[in-house]
């Protein structure tokens, strides 16, 4: 039996790369939507907040002479690629799918609104939230805590490339342990890379624990649905 009902899955941009340097690597997102599909059939309710960083970066272009606000709307449509892209692979598996913008564009995506994605995920689709807060200077972390927050998900999954939290970069630091379980003050305290400060903020606020697992590793997802102890906890108690 699925641990839990209701899950929010924060996908990065990068996420989607795999092997390449940029852009979309078709095999690492039939496998994600593999993945996602499995775990939806055990009767999970999805909802996904993906990144555009394989795209385009907004902090990185406020370095190279773009207006920070500029490039923060460029990547939010970024992520407007990447949730129709996951939506197709999505759909060719079966699943009933959604995707929302928190910036308007009718054509290719609804509004978000809460008590509609909400009856989406009720009714079993699943809801990949595009488009961040449809606000600069917020990531898409952030955006992730507060859709999380919004839809009444139960946790989030923050997919990444690394088995869990560490104490310091374990590319950098062959010292560096991995930490099963943080707390939400610990994550802010030690300055540990596990979302940005605001998205762990409203996170605690919310009491809304969030683990930190490898995508990489085949099932992952459904090992935590499943209860098994995969990646690092960040909770507000042990």
């Amino acid at each position: 039996m699925p641990r839990y009902k209701r899950i929010l899955l924060k996908l990065s941009g990068e996420a989607l790369m795999g092997g390449r340097r940029t852009g979309i690597d078709a095999d690492t997102i039939a496998r994600i939507a593999d993945e996602i599909v499995e775990v939806h059939r055990l009767g999970v309710e999805i909802a996904i907040v993906i990144g555009g960083g394989n795209i385009f970066r907004g902090v990185t272009a406020a370095t190279e002479g773009i207006d920070r606000v500029a490039g923060d709307h460029m990547g939010m449509l970024a992520t407007v690629i990447n949730a129709i892209a996951l939506q197709d692979a999505l759909e060719r598996r079966g699943a009933q799918t959604r995707v929302t913008s928190a910036i308007t564009m009718a054509e290719v995506a609804e509004p978000f609104i809460r008590r509609r994605a909400i009856r989406h995920l009720e009714k079993s689709r699943i809801v990949i939230c595009a488009a961040g807060t449809g606000n600069p200077y917020f990531t898409t972390d952030s955006a992730a805590a507060l859709r999380a927050s919004e839809l009444k998900c139960e946790i989030i999954f923050k997919a990444t490339k690394v088995d869990g939290i560490y104490s310091a970069d374990p590319k950098l630091d062959k010292n560096a342990q991995r930490l099963a379980h943080v707390t939400y003050i610990d994550v802010l305290n030690r300055g540990l890379q596990v979302m940005d400060s605001a998205a762990i903020s409203l996170c605690m606020d919310n009491k809304l624990p969030i683990i930190v697992f490898d995508l990489t590793r085949a099932g992952n997802i459904k090992r935590i649905v499943l209860g098994e102890a995969v990646g690092s906890m960040v909770s507000s108690g042990g």
